[in-house]
């Protein structure tokens, strides 16, 4: 169980300092586990109903309830897209937030939280619009170098590179759908929160939910043209497939052309009728490779003439 009291500084406190302290000592951040929020959920004084667990979780998501309000998070793991996620719930009201979190990613945002962010005046939208900025604080980078690795896509399919793994495409593609959609999701919440329909948040102090729902369109515009890329460069690899695929076609289609008459003077001199002249001159077998020279050659002038070759 971790346990904050938001003051002139985010500072951990012990349970016993936390529950006797009750509500004079201000605003909290609690991360408990889904047995102390069992064990303990009076003790806050949120009377609600709030599945603890994490595995029917499948989205982020905030809904206003009368004495409080409630939500879970669904958090993409960064290093590891569209493979694995961080899920658990939360309840707040105007005396504090409660992460109940079966895994350890709720305790290690709010510590970052305590040693790293400092502010003239700490309040729970501050620390709402500071962990939800932990969840995000990479995702710019991500976007960057994977464009960077689109743009190296495109050089190497311009190069006919034959050795392309279409499939990380396809899986940046998924990547940024995720993102996309986890953007959204955050997006919905924001909004819900920013609404303030219970009174929860200072109006003075909403700006930090608007400050952090803009950031979100940006990196959801953003993931959107990335998107948008990698469906570009799919394009352009098809584009060149069947380029390479259409100059094949027109060699073939050149080469048979050729043959197309010499085939003819074959099969009309092997028919070997009684009557033809031409099998007893000297000269005839000369001039038929003559002529098929000829026209070999003058087929391939013509060719090149029409840029066919």
């Amino acid at each position: 169980m971790l346990l904050y009291r938001l003051n002139e500084n985010i500072t951990r406190c012990t349970p016993e300092e936390f529950f006797g302290e009750g509500e004079k000592a201000g605003q909290y951040v609690a991360v408990l586990n889904p047995e102390e929020w069992i064990a303990s959920r009076d003790c806050f004084g949120m009377d609600i109903e709030l599945e603890p667990y994490g595995a029917e979780i499948i989205s982020t998501k905030a809904e206003v309830n009368y004495d409080a309000l409630t939500g879970s998070f669904l958090i993409p793991d960064r290093s590891a897209l569209g493979e694995k996620d961080y899920r658990f719930s939360f309840a707040l009201d105007e005396k504090g937030i409660v992460f109940i979190d079966p895994g350890k990613k709720a305790a290690a945002m709010t510590e970052e939280i305590a040693k790293n962010k400092h502010s003239n005046r700490p309040c729970l939208e501050r620390f709402l619009y500071d962990f939800m900025e932990q969840i995000v604080k990479d995702d710019l980078h991500i976007m960057e170098k994977i464009e960077k690795e689109l743009d190296e896509y495109e050089d190497r399919i311009l190069d006919q590179d034959d050795k392309l793994d279409l499939g990380r495409i396809n899986t940046m593609r998924s990547q940024m759908r995720d993102l996309r959609i986890h953007y959204e999701q955050l997006i919905d919440m924001t909004q819900e929160l920013e609404e303030n329909e219970n009174g929860f948040f200072k109006e003075k102090d909403l700006h930090y939910l608007h400050l952090f729902m803009n950031r979100m369109l940006r990196l959801s515009g953003i993931a959107s043209s990335v998107r948008d890329h990698t469906t570009q460069v799919r394009e352009l690899y098809q584009t060149q497939l069947d380029v390479r695929q259409n100059r094949t076609m027109t060699l073939l289609t050149v080469i048979a052309t050729i043959f197309m008459p010499l085939t003819l003077i074959t099969s009309w001199y092997g028919m070997n009728f009684r009557h033809m002249p031409e099998l007893e001159y000297t000269w005839s077998y000369p001039v038929v490779i003559l002529v098929c020279l000829a026209i070999a050659i003058g087929c391939l002038i013509f060719f090149k003439k029409k840029k066919w070759l």
